[in-house]
């Protein structure tokens, strides 16, 4: 039986503007998934304008047991905003106001669907910093950031996404609209409860206006981009350079299969013959950074790199990330299917978990693609299958089972930004103990005790 009754769903549209509330078949299907692999049909999609319409319709959608599933940009990759028990979906998409940036303040209000990258521009035009920088940002949202507590190659010096929540507006299950935290940037008055929120994958609450922490635009920014002949030595250089007592804003690694697959996208003459590959950025004040640039390729040098490019400004810097950009993409131009993991290990298991990741190919016979933020162990582990082969799905399986439960037992995390969601619901219960598992559960039952948020998930 549908959760969403003829007779429900007429009371539904009566709720809300019509112009907000849609059962046509091709609205349905637009809102069944997102990047990752699964499918599910809603039985109706709500766009609202306002917090005022979601919290009419999850107050009705409580009453009646109906599940609601919350639904930003759609550019997540672990199935977090699949409908999977069908019922409403609530998009985000209309509420995409930039409400005030405040200089004096340092703060901004924003409604959820704003983009990430037209936000950042927005403020850094008036010498602002919003630094959060998910490799999507040029597709995904503000409150898809939020529920995923999104990360990116800048928070190795500048944090993720919790760190720069000052206050949410929340609509809770049975409809209650609330208004967490404040505009300060240090607030101690009772618990953290909107940081709660962060991360909370669309299960506890559906955020409706974020008011974000802003910091000065750092005037001037410099990177390297290294070519190494081993994964070795580039993690050699990684570990040099923190020991020499830097703290970069970003520092990506990627290896040989992704740099190769790299440079047939982008014909980046940098990559070619690279076996594992640095970029390492420094921003701050012109005159100290040339100087510290210039120090941080003598560190470098010392692991005999094959190619060394300094850029110096914005845009030398961009054109080095926008080739980083590409590296998923490149990946997928292999034709093989990439299941796309995000996991984090302490930075000192960095070549364990290279080494490691060779070992998994040999015995499953898969590719095994490496990339990401290696300054704070949070490596892209992409398993790169060919499903048309026979047995390739249960070595896939495999696969990732081992992987996960060793980057557990190092003490590591089997998600570093992309969340939960349906992709990692498997391992879940290997990843926490049992007792944060019931704490998480006591939570979801005291914020929604239908169960109506987000439901097939891993809570």
């Amino acid at each position: 039986m549908p959760a969403l009754t003829p007779r429900l769903a007429a009371q539904l549209r009566k709720l809300i503007p019509a112009s907000e509330v849609s059962l046509a078949a091709d609205a349905l299907r637009s809102h069944s998934g997102d990047k990752w692999f699964a499918v599910a049909m809603p039985e109706a999609v709500v766009i609202p304008r306002s917090a005022k319409s979601i919290s009419k319709v999850l107050s009705f959608a409580n009453r009646h047991r109906i599940p609601v599933t919350a639904r930003g940009a759609g550019h997540g990759y672990v199935g977090g905003c699949v409908p999977v028990r069908g019922g409403i979906v609530i998009s985000t998409a209309r509420m995409n106001r930039v409400k005030e940036i405040n200089s004096k303040d340092f703060v901004a209000v924003v409604e959820p669907a704003v983009v990430t990258a037209e936000f950042q521009a927005a403020v850094e035009k008036l010498g602002l910093f919003y630094p959060p920088d998910p490799a999507s940002r040029a597709d995904n949202s503000i409150g898809g950031n939020i529920a995923t507590n999104a990360g990116g190659p800048r928070c190795l010096k500048y944090g993720v996404t919790r760190d720069y929540v000052l206050g949410l507006e929340v609509v809770l299950a049975n409809g209650a609209i609330t208004r967490l935290g404040s505009r300060t940037h240090k607030n101690k008055t009772g618990f953290d409860l909107h940081r709660l929120f962060v991360g909370s994958e669309g299960m506890l609450g559906i955020v409706t206006e974020a008011t974000l922490k802003l910091l000065p635009l750092p005037p001037f920014r410099a990177n390297l981009a290294v070519g190494f002949s081993s994964t070795r030595d580039a993690l050699a250089a990684l570990a040099g350079i923190f020991a020499a007592g830097f703290l970069p804003c970003a520092l990506e690694v990627a290896d040989e299969f992704t740099l190769r697959a790299a440079y047939r996208r982008t014909k980046s003459e940098k990559l070619r013959g690279c076996k594992a590959h640095l970029i390492v950025e420094l921003d701050g004040h012109e005159t100290s950074v040339r100087g510290e640039i210039k120090a941080l390729e003598r560190v470098v040098r010392r692991n005999h790199p094959l190619s060394l490019q300094r850029g110096l400004g914005a845009e030398a810097c961009e054109a080095v990330w926008k080739v980083r950009r590409e590296f998923s993409y490149a990946l997928r131009d292999t034709g093989l299917t990439k299941l796309n993991e995000d996991i984090v290990v302490p930075r000192g298991k960095l070549q364990d978990l290279f080494r490691f990741a060779a070992r998994l190919q040999r015995r499953h016979g898969l590719q095994l693609a490496c990339f990401g933020h290696a300054g704070d162990g949070n490596i892209h582990t992409n398993v790169m299958v060919d499903f048309k082969q026979p047995g390739a799905k249960q070595r896939s399986e495999d696969c990732l089972d081992e992987l996960f439960r060793q980057v557990i037992a190092w003490g590591g995390s089997i998600t570093g930004e992309h969340g939960i969601g349906l992709a990692k619901k498997r391992w879940w219960p290997q990843a926490v103990s049992p007792e944060s598992l019931a704490l998480h559960r006591t939570v979801k039952r005291a914020l929604d005790p239908k169960g109506i948020l987000n439901p097939g998930k891993f809570i």
